[in-house]
């Protein structure tokens, strides 16, 4: 079964326009907070509003990003927004071609550093601001013996719990919730 929310990309193309750490970091911030205008992502990003416009650009050609006009108090103000909530590719999509291939391996590269860095800043952060979060943030890790088609259900039951987290109504309870990434990977390797 496919889930709508989930774009799967089967050209080179659009990884090619995703796999640029900006294009890539710009995605998220509009995932976390929702539609912006090239100021807010600009200051978000800390890049210089033009830089941010290309970049966009770059996106929305590739149908990653959309305009948002509807959001728009004027003429001159331009809000973007993500076409879809979540991407996934598959390596074995690009096999046929080298330099297709290449590009999937560029950017399943670049995915694996952006989650690395995210966690580095984390463990970088100051000891207050670790120390405010308590046992919350976590780290685990599994060696499990699954069939292919084992691993596959793993991966959609974990993907079922994360996006009920995601997905959840967030309580009105008056506390302040912060933007937590989490990510986890399932691959076949020796110990």
């Amino acid at each position: 079964m496919t889930n709508p929310d989930v774009r799967q990309v089967t050209d080179s193309r659009v990884l090619a326009a995703l796999s640029h750490p900006l294009r890539r970091r710009l995605m998220d911030v509009l995932k976390v907070h929702g539609p912006s205008t090239v100021g807010q992502l600009a200051e978000r990003t800390s890049q210089a509003p033009a830089n941010t416009s290309h970049h966009l650009k770059v996106l929305a050609g590739a149908e990653l990003v959309e305009e948002a006009p509807e959001l728009a108090r004027d003429r001159r103000e331009r809000w973007w927004r993500l076409v879809n909530r979540s991407l996934s590719w598959s390596r074995s999509d690009f096999e046929a071609d080298p330099a297709d291939r290449a590009v999937a391996d560029a950017a399943v590269s670049l995915n694996l550093e952006r989650h690395a860095a995210l966690v580095r800043a984390w463990y970088a952060a100051a000891d207050d601001t670790q120390a405010a979060w308590g046992q919350g943030p976590f780290s685990m890790d599994r060696w499990l013996r699954l069939t292919p088609q084992e691993l596959a259900q793993l991966d959609r039951e974990m993907n079922d719990l994360l996006t009920r987290w995601a997905d959840r109504e967030v309580p009105d309870d008056g506390r302040h919730r912060e933007p937590v990434f989490v990510f986890a990977y399932g691959v076949p390797a020796t110990p």
